[in-house]
């Protein structure tokens, strides 16, 4: 799954390929991708309207036209693909904005998971899966004291707590085995045994990982591209994730591989140990 920072690629990639192109035509080719309105509407609506920005919060895309704002999650494996010119369509595109000038963007989605909501400008903030998101992972938005209240009162192991978007937006399986590893913290350890000091650093090595991510353009696992077709480079830095049986790169115990709440997790078991509670 695309997390916060392969969606902030594709926001960039997005930016500098259609900001500022106009709507001629919109096909969909799987209705159920479109939440709302229905899809009539959606495609009515959009022809002829302008986009002037893209903005991302957490996972979610949100598209600024002149009168509307489309919210876009891309879930499992949903990407946005540019085109200069019409071009053939393959199984996995279902939906396709056609420009005044000929180009393309189409959206192609293997699973089908993806969604897109159309709204009138200036309300995309109050679309529920929007209002439901913590803080963004940055030193301005991220608030310590918000943050150890948070784990103070949650008994929850604390990978699953944080794959939570309620509590920080944006993070996945991949940057949280990352985070817990620079934080020296096992991915099992109930939430509220955590120390105050252990929280500031575990906030210091979310924001530290996202950032290092962002700037890298993500990390390429599977189908992941971006806007431009390219490959982000953050996994030639991760740490942990996918590193089964390497020497750990802070003490060369050999990273292991366990099941956590159903999810993979990697994790060094000499840097990691789970304290009892």
């Amino acid at each position: 799954m695309p997390e916060l920072p392969e969606v902030e690629t594709v926001r960039k990639g997005l930016v500098s390929l259609v900001k500022g192109k106009t709507i001629a035509k919109v096909e969909v080719y799987w209705p159920r991708i479109v939440e709302f309105p229905e899809v009539e509407r959606f495609q009515q609506q959009l022809v002829g309207e302008t986009l002037e920005t893209v903005d991302r919060r957490g996972k979610y895309l949100i598209f600024h036209f002149t009168h509307y704002e489309l919210v876009s999650h891309l879930r499992m494996e949903g990407k946005y693909e540019f085109f200069k010119e019409a071009t053939p369509l393959d199984k996995h595109s279902h939906i396709r904005f056609i420009f005044t000038d000929g180009s393309e963007l189409i959206y192609h989605d293997v699973r089908k998971f993806g969604r897109m909501a159309l709204l009138k400008k200036g309300t995309a903030k109050n679309y529920k899966g929007l209002l439901q998101l913590g803080p963004e992972p940055t030193e301005e938005t991220f608030d310590l004291t918000d943050f150890k209240l948070q784990l103070k009162k949650s008994a929850t192991m604390i990978k699953p707590l944080l794959l939570n978007q309620k509590v920080v937006a944006g993070l996945g399986n991949i940057y949280v085995d990352e985070v817990l590893w620079l934080a020296k913290i096992h991915p099992e350890q109930p939430a509220n045994t955590l120390s105050s000091q252990r929280v500031r650093k575990l906030r210091e090595a979310i924001i530290v990982v996202i950032e290092k991510a962002k700037a890298a353009g993500g990390t390429t696992i599977r189908t992941y591209l971006n806007a431009l077709g390219e490959a982000g480079h953050f996994q030639q830095e991760l740490q942990v994730y996918g590193q089964t049986g390497k020497p750990c790169p802070r003490c060369g115990t050999p990273i292991i591989k366990i099941k956590v709440a159903q999810r993979g997790t990697h994790l060094c078991p000499h840097c990691q140990k789970l304290k009892k509670v």
